[in-house]
């Protein structure tokens, strides 16, 4: 070979090279052979695909079944703001329990150990301080945590009690509860605790034992309950908390008479699914939805009760109960927004003339006014804010209880998953077996 010129006979290796390129009868013979091969690659991969992805989805339907909060809070990122601290220093929760300013050694190393696991929260005035006195006396020996919230400003007359230093006591002039409990009971505040009393201060306990009521709770799966309402109280406003003596519970009212009949198809407030507002019990789940609803801005807190129900972790009708065994004496006492006027007979009406000829008026009137238009507020909100979320579903809409059921149905398959599993993993062996033949 000269300059690099290729030989006679490396010519002709190309020239036979290029003409079996060219044959499509010996490309054919190869083909076939490495088409089976592929197919039964690819086949195993889809059926290994098939199998991984389909055991992943039932395995996340069931954790979030099963632990619905759990899965939002682990998908949920960590602040950006707190990126500054390692995680293991974060607290994002706190209590409502007193510490002390110093302890003792064998206290620092023993550790406190913490006791109260339920919540009594009251707002009080100086007027009904002998019946807070006997409310309290009966939840502390309980292990109640109590905070008293003063709407009146009045708190030096009560350290008089052997109890008022163990509670706590917050104080804001002419505030209501709601608003007391928007603020100082958030989540977060007050998650140690299983339940939360939020009660009025014009309620009788002579008949009413904590312990025992919680153990009904407990036992009976109530999220959202309130202790029944004796008879003869002041102040009834639905039938359904009146107490039943021969029951020990009740979810639900029969009435006959009158523009509201409740029969045992009803399925609404305040047929069934109803508390009151005057002494509400929410378990720590049910509170974490219910101080969501409670509006910042509307603190008389004017139908809510009739919302209650969808905070109470599943069926309302199942979930939101009356305890007849353990009952309070309503008292009826207005106490938040008393007249100006000293005088009863002032009090008594919603606008006179005074001697002077000067118009005065029963703040009550006023009060009750704002508590309609809040309520007018609350009702258009919700029902601006059903229509804007479209991925929301009523849970007690006809139509999703037709959903429900079709998805009680998938739930008992998912539950049967183990055994479609096990065909799964008998397949890919079949497969498997296959493909290394």
């Amino acid at each position: 070979m000269e300059h690099g010129l290729p030989s006679m006979k490396s010519i002709k290796s190309l020239k036979s090279f290029v003409k079996r390129r060219n044959n499509p009868q010996d490309v054919g013979k190869s083909g076939w052979k490495v088409k089976p091969f592929l197919a039964l690659i690819c086949t195993a991969l889809l059926i290994f695909w098939y199998r991984t992805t389909n055991i992943q989805f039932e395995e996340t339907e069931l954790e979030e079944a099963d632990y619905p909060f759990d899965m939002a809070m682990e998908s949920e990122p960590v602040d950006a703001k707190l990126k500054g601290l390692p995680r293991g220093i974060l607290q994002p929760r706190s209590d409502l329990e007193l510490k002390p300013l110093w302890s003792s050694n064998s206290l620092r190393a023993k550790g406190v150990e913490m006791t109260n696991r339920n919540l009594l929260a009251v707002p009080v005035g100086i007027k009904q301080k002998g019946n807070v006195d006997a409310m309290v006396k009966k939840f502390l020996p309980a292990n109640f945590t109590v905070v008293l919230f003063h709407y009146d400003g009045n708190m030096d007359k009560w350290w008089d009690l052997e109890w008022s230093s163990k509670a706590i006591h917050i104080v804001a002039q002419n505030q209501t509860k709601w608003w007391f409990a928007k603020r100082f009971l958030h989540p977060d505040v007050v998650s140690i605790y299983d339940y939360v009393f939020l009660w009025d201060e014009d309620l009788g306990v002579e008949n009413f034992t904590p312990e025992r009521y919680l153990k009904i709770v407990k036992v009976e799966g109530l999220e959202i309950s309130q202790p029944a309402l004796d008879r003869n109280s002041t102040e009834i406003h639905h039938k359904i908390t009146l107490r039943s003596k021969t029951k020990k519970f009740h979810r639900r009212v029969y009435i006959n008479r009158g523009t509201k009949k409740c029969s045992n198809t009803s399925e609404d407030p305040p047929c069934t699914g109803f508390v009151e507002g005057m002494a509400p019990v929410f378990s720590r789940a049910a509170w974490f939805c219910t101080w969501n609803l409670i509006q910042n801005d509307l603190v008389h807190g004017w139908g809510m009760d009739m919302k209650l129900g969808y905070c109470a972790q599943g069926d309302r009708k199942m979930k939101v109960g009356i305890v007849d065994r353990e009952y309070i004496f309503h008292q009826g006492i207005q106490t938040l927004g008393e007249s100006v006027q000293s005088d009863k007979k002032t009090r008594a009406r919603d606008v006179r003339t005074n001697r002077h000829g000067h118009t005065t008026f029963d703040s009550r009137t006023s009060i009750r006014r704002q508590s309609t238009w809040e309520l007018q507020r609350f009702e258009e909100r919700w029902k601006k804010a059903v229509e804007e979320d479209k991925n929301w579903i009523d849970p007690f809409s006809s139509s999703s209880k037709t959903k429900q059921k079709s998805n009680s149905v998938s739930n008992r398959r998912l539950k049967r998953g183990n055994t479609r599993r096990v065909k799964h993993k008998r397949s890919q062996e079949t497969v498997t077996s296959i493909t290394d033949t």
